[in-house]
């Protein structure tokens, strides 16, 4: 009997003497320290569909790290982002970047991962074409917007106005919306060309929105520990603030009528972003269950900062309850064979914490 050989596979295993099996391995442990939100999510996706999602996860952080490297020159990121894209196309690249990068500062996570950069390339190319094409085309257009952006702000990310807001968004953000987007028409069947169709007009949208509300609640963590700020300078002003007083508490109140605008923009986007979900076939349950928790704890969370100034004060957080996270934790996935169902629940979860009993 004569077997079937694919070249690529073949390609693959001389380029990595990593098993895959180890690489894979490596990136499931390694994401809940990086990311315990993301962790919960991810969990829901099969084979390759998860594998493809988890490795554009780990690539992007591979580049956010190197972006919020606290230390190194914007030349260096820049190479260093460069050299990251370069790894797509070569596996001995990928293999050395971790040598490559061994200056990057961060946390110890994140310095971890940059070191494995080979084992997250090792899964990428285990993966099938079509998904490594989908993953090389989203993260280069992210990366490209954050060198773009490093760039332009050397000194610390400073955003001047609502335009320049939504194009960062977008870089950061949107990007990740398209690529799931492709990733969930290759691997579902559920998802036919028309689906597909509708669901595009929608995923820039439901990666922004996420972002939109981490940004608004984390303003004070990102002026006091990155150097960076996305409230548009030109809100501020126009309140009789400015970038230099973000934290100030004699300029509180002006703050807080700034940021009212970004507040708007991330409830209209996470509609929109309900939206998508809601057109994700009923079938395509690993998909539901992968968007329906990080959407319900951005309602959330948004419904908290609405109504909050931490964010706008020194060390200030603003977090949603643990009682809550459980509840969601529960009804989210319960919910998500019934478009009514999500629809009631995320109607509870804007107007007051969503907390079932006993917990």
């Amino acid at each position: 009997m004569r077997v079937g050989v694919n070249p690529h596979m073949i390609q693959m295993v001389l380029e990595n003497p990593v098993s895959v099996k180890d690489a894979e391995r490596f990136c499931q442990e390694i994401l809940p320290q990086v990311s315990r939100t993301f962790a919960l999510s991810i969990r829901f996706l099969p084979g390759n569909l998860g594998r493809a999602v988890l490795v554009a996860y780990l690539i992007c952080r591979i580049a956010d790290t190197v972006e919020d490297d606290p230390v190194a020159s914007i030349p260096a990121k820049t190479a260093l982002l460069d050299h990251l894209l370069e790894c797509f196309d070569s596996a001995d690249l990928a293999n050395s970047y971790g040598e490559t990068a061994r200056g990057v500062q961060g946390e110890p996570a994140h310095v971890q991962l940059v070191k494995n950069t080979r084992l997250v390339f090792a899964l990428y190319r285990s993966l099938p074409l079509t998904s490594q094409q989908h993953v090389q085309r989203w993260v280069s257009e992210m990366v490209h917007g954050m060198k773009k952006f490093i760039n332009l702000y050397p000194n610390g990310i400073r955003i001047q106005t609502l335009d320049e807001y939504k194009e960062y968004c977008y870089y950061v953000a949107g990007t990740v919306g398209y690529l799931l987007t492709d990733l969930w028409y290759e691997h579902s069947p559920s998802i036919g060309a028309d689906e597909y169709q509708v669901l595009l007009k929608r995923c820039a949208a439901f990666g922004e929105a996420l972002q939109t509300v981490n940004i608004l609640k984390d303003i004070a963590w990102d002026a006091e520990h990155e150097n960076s700020i996305y409230i548009p300078n030109e809100s501020l002003l126009l309140q009789g603030s400015s970038h230099q007083s973000i934290l100030s508490a004699e300029h509180l109140e002006q703050n807080h009528a700034a940021i009212k605008e970004l507040i708007a923009l991330a409830w209209h986007d996470l509609d929109e972003a309900q939206a998508y979900l809601l057109s994700v076939p009923k079938a395509a349950i690993p998909i539901r269950l992968f968007c329906v928790l990080p959407l319900l704890f951005a309602y959330a969370t948004l419904r908290e900062l609405t109504h909050s100034t931490a964010m706008l004060q020194p060390g200030g957080v603003v977090k949603i309850s643990r009682a809550e996270v459980k509840s969601l934790m529960v009804m989210g996935p319960l919910s998500i064979l019934s478009n009514h169902s999500l629809r009631w629940l995320i109607g509870q979860v804007r107007q007051k914490p969503f907390i079932l009993g006993g917990l």
